[in-house]
């Protein structure tokens, strides 16, 4: 028995080595479902992975379509060194290339689709020698307006963006109104030492008093522009007036 099992595990290490027994590493991953609105370009995203390195002479891309109706399907696409879009049928002069297969992308567009697309595309890869494996598949549904899951997120979106632009505008708004505030703080208390300063010109009330009643005493001769003190009586006016007064007496006695 174990002669035998050893002999078994032998053969299928040989198979492995050989090539011919070999596990396909071709995984394919589209989106399952997906809705376009009429008249519309639709993009079918179509990823693969391979075991094997990528080889653009040979690897092949095909995609086909299966009607919601009981019908055969029929060829939409088909990618081998270059691209092959249908000669006829529904989907003729509406499918572009739109992957890239360094890239390992495989997807197709479909230019403004009709309610006939509806249905389900499929997407085979094969790349030698990854020839085997699960195919990927899209349930596409063409309606005449958006779900509400795509206008509740169309408008989330929108929503979203209008809400950062507030906040950013509040938040510039506040800046310039704190930056208002501390100006405002510093000029008052720059300008509050000034008002409390005493001008340099003035003197204490005595001493204004004192200057106000010396300059009263001073009086300015227009004759002659000499200052002259009109407080104090010369002698000359007191001399000039005595004789008067004598010659009066005179004058009365010879009467």
């Amino acid at each position: 028995m174990c002669v035998k099992g050893l002999c078994f595990l032998a053969v299928l290490c040989g198979l492995a080595a050989s090539g011919v027994l070999q596990v396909s590493g071709m995984r394919i991953y589209t989106s399952g479902e997906m809705e376009a609105v009429n008249g519309t370009d639709a993009r079918l995203k179509c990823t693969f992975h391979s075991s094997a390195p990528i080889n653009p002479n040979l690897i092949v891309i095909s995609w086909t379509f299966r009607p919601l109706k009981p019908g055969r399907e029929e060829s939409v696409f088909h990618y081998q060194q270059r691209p092959y879009p249908p000669l006829d049928g529904i989907f003729r002069k509406r499918v572009l290339w739109g992957g890239d297969i360094m890239g390992r992308d495989a997807s197709i567009i479909l230019q403004q689709v009709k309610f006939t697309y509806n249905g389900t595309y499929i997407c085979q890869v094969k790349n030698p020698p990854d020839v085997h494996g699960a195919v990927g598949e899209i349930k596409l549904r063409v309606v005449t307006t958006a779900s509400f899951s795509e206008l509740l997120l169309l408008a989330l979106a929108i929503g979203g963006g209008i809400a950062l632009v507030v906040i950013f505008l509040i938040i510039v708004v506040s800046c310039r109104r704190c930056k208002k505030k501390r100006l405002r703080h510093v000029e008052g208390n720059e300008e509050a030492p000034r008002k409390e300063r005493k001008d340099p010109t003035a003197c204490h009330p005595s001493r204004a008093v004192h200057l106000y009643m010396s300059e009263t005493s001073i009086e300015i001769d227009s004759s002659d522009g000499m200052i002259s003190d009109p407080s104090t009586p010369s002698s000359s006016s007191s001399e000039s007036e005595g004789p008067s007064s004598d010659d009066d007496d005179d004058d009365d006695d010879s009467d």
